[in-house]
């Protein structure tokens, strides 16, 4: 007789609905996976992070407090699942759905085990299973471990045909929210009012553009005067004043796909030195847009852009890298880190790639020109160049507002 509190059970409950992509895409994904595996003497793979297990099975979780994975052996790939969230993951899972249930502290581990029991070596994602996770997972599992997340990463490099698209229309409605946030701004406005505008315009974009897809984390920073010198700082309540300096960053989610369009903004005229460093910042945006191509190192594009800065007296002014890819990443999960505009990246920009440029400065408070300076469009790389599939205008031309 079944129990009424198994450790884990099955319920297709539904129908499967529209995945992000097409079934031989997902198929395409776990080839290559599998390909990577057989090199490695690898025989299962237990994925526990959102943006892995989406990217081989469509489904993202929602984590709170609990553990989500993702089994791929040679002949399947098996999500697990929290009770709480019943059917929905098997409907948006590419392949197989397990649940286990809350009644017994680890069963979530044993379920794991179940899945995985018979395979010598099992591949994880050492850089996100906590040492309590990997505890957890040496008391069920008796098999060699190994870490197999930096393969992983360089196969989601590559974009295919249909991520590309995906990405193409993510830009596309980052450019939508960045025309409702340049309309709203006026003098006395508040930053949550203009960021509220961006974010539900992109929002109703979404769900016209992708009607079958699940809606959530689309968001926006819009930041003013001292907020703007960081990239990442929330937004406030804030009321804007004339002269200010503006951040305008819109970042539309679409299945788990980060896209971003950010740009700097005056409220009224900038002064000399602000006009200066935003020029100056707006130049090397140019410049490193025009570095990006097939063949060149991260780390060199990097150089370029340093070498730029310092020759026009603001280097010790820069920020942060100067891009990174974009795919299934957010600001709370997922990152391609060998793919970044950053000294310590050699990686070589390859066909199929897909990266931001996006230099920042950083002037403090006290200093001439003070506040964060930031422009940043998504680009394609080619076979022979890179394709910029950001529209939306940069520069003091189109971005001096008057009050």
């Amino acid at each position: 007789m079944t129990s009424l509190r198994p450790e884990n059970f099955v319920c297709e409950n539904g129908e499967k609905a529209p995945l992000p992509f097409s079934q031989s895409e997902y198929d395409r994904r776990l080839s290559l996976l599998r390909a990577a595996m057989e090199t490695r003497g690898i025989t299962a793979v237990l994925f526990t992070s959102m943006h892995n297990i989406a990217y081989y099975s469509g489904f993202l979780y929602c984590a709170f407090g609990r553990p989500f994975g993702c089994v791929v052996t040679a002949e399947r790939c098996t999500t697990i699942s929290a009770n709480i969230d019943a059917g929905q993951p098997w409907r948006r899972s590419h392949g197989d759905n397990i649940i286990y249930t809350d009644w017994k502290r680890d069963n979530f581990w044993r379920t794991a085990a179940g899945l995985l029991s018979g395979h010598a070596t099992v591949g994880i994602e050492a850089d996100h299973m906590t040492l309590a996770a990997r505890k957890a997972l040496d008391a069920n599992l008796g098999a060699e471990i190994t870490d197999i997340a930096q393969d992983v990463m360089a196969l989601r490099m590559v974009k295919s045909e249909e991520e590309i698209a995906l990405i193409r229309e993510g830009a596309r409605i980052a450019d939508i929210g960045g025309a409702a946030i340049h309309a709203a701004i006026a003098a006395g406005e508040r930053e949550i009012d203009i960021a509220m505008a961006g974010r539900n315009a992109m929002e109703l974009a979404i769900a016209e553009a992708f009607p079958g897809a699940e809606y959530r984390d689309t968001w926006v920073w819009f930041q003013s005067g001292l907020n703007t010198d960081g990239a990442h700082n929330p937004v406030t309540a804030r009321r804007l004043e004339k002269g200010d300096i503006l951040s305008l960053n819109t970042f539309p989610m679409i299945s788990g796909y980060y896209t971003a369009l950010e740009r700097t903004l005056f409220l009224g005229e900038p002064d000399a030195a602000a006009l200066k460093l935003w020029e100056i910042n707006v130049a090397a945006h140019e410049l490193g847009m025009s570095l990006i191509r097939p063949g060149v190192s991260c780390a060199a594009i990097c150089a370029e852009i340093n070498r730029f800065f310092a020759d026009e007296g603001v280097l010790q002014y820069r920020s942060f890298g100067y891009g990174h890819s974009f795919g299934l990443l957010s600001h709370y999960y997922g990152r391609e880190a060998g793919l970044e505009l950053r000294e310590d990246i050699e990686t070589v920009l390859a066909p199929g790639m897909v990266i931001s440029m996006e230099p920042m400065l950083f002037v403090p408070e006290g200093t001439p020109g003070a506040g964060g300076y930031r422009e940043h469009d998504i680009l394609v790389v080619g076979a022979d160049g890179a394709e910029d599939i950001t529209g939306f205008p940069y520069g003091p031309e189109h971005n001096i507002i008057a009050p």
